[in-house]
């Protein structure tokens, strides 16, 4: 285990992830590195197929090619093309372990990874699960879905989501996931990270049940409590607003300066 410390500022984590009210199993995965600031939140897709399988291939590959290495704090961009490649790589685990089990055939998942280094975040997803950040009391998504209906809205078809919605627009349908190429285009972003910060990475499940406004209601209330009251409170209310989906999360709190 590295000894230095993974990033200049102090860092809180908390995850959680839920089957829901409707669902008969839980398809995510969700794994959370304090040492390596590394985060990850996958969405099995499939069903019968076997979709949980799929999540938690992905989220035992990343875990598992991040600790064969040491933590680079302090080149992001290195960082960056490592998640891509981790990414690429649980496809890959994904799509052979189909190949090997057929009663898998056609399991997939979506991913949404993070890595907390020196004084930034890298990040890495593929299909439409996201991060979110509160600097202050701006709250904003930094990932940009894989999804037919963020495409059709990307092309103009449609000025935004919620009238693509209103014209019989599902929001399920995947343009990006792991497991159904042996390549698949990973989507990666470098952010600078500030004391204060509050990242939230998410399933569909969250999203689908809560509005982004509330989200952001509730991440400001409890700036000054722990993250582990956020991460209930977020489960709770997408629950409560009928748990049609698994629920995952894990979120990553930036304190203060502690090195230099």
């Amino acid at each position: 285990m590295d000894p230095q410390p993974v990033s200049a500022y102090a860092l809180e984590l908390a995850w959680r992830t839920d089957k829901g009210r409707i669902r008969q199993r839980n398809e995510d995965s969700v794994a959370v590195d304090q040492d390596r600031g590394l985060l990850i939140v996958a969405d099995g897709v499939g069903g019968a197929t076997a979709g949980h399988v799929a999540s938690r291939l992905v989220v035992d590959t990343i875990l598992e090619r991040f600790r064969r290495r040491k933590t680079a704090r302090l080149d992001g961009d290195k960082a960056r093309l490592y998640l891509e490649a981790a990414v690429e790589e649980a496809n890959i685990a994904i799509w052979r372990h189909a190949k090997e089990h057929p009663q898998y055939s056609g399991m997939g998942s979506t991913v949404v990874v993070g890595a907390v280094g020196w004084e930034w975040l890298a990040v890495a997803h593929v299909g439409d699960s996201r991060v979110y950040r509160l600097r202050g009391e701006r709250f904003e998504q930094l990932t940009h879905d894989h999804s037919f209906i963020q495409e059709v809205v990307d092309q103009g078809f449609f000025s935004s989501r919620e009238d693509a919605k209103r014209y019989g627009i599902g929001e399920n349908i995947l343009t990006r996931a792991l497991g159904s190429t042996p390549s698949v285009g990973v989507a990666s972003s470098l952010f600078q990270i500030e004391p204060g910060d509050l990242f939230l990475l998410c399933t569909d499940g969250l999203t689908g049940m809560v509005p982004e406004d509330w989200l952001r209601q509730i991440l400001i209330a409890v700036q000054s409590n722990s993250l582990d009251s956020a991460a209930d409170a977020l489960i709770r209310l997408a629950n409560e607003r009928g748990g049609v989906d698994n629920v995952t999360l894990a979120m990553a709190r930036i304190g203060e300066r502690v090195a230099d």
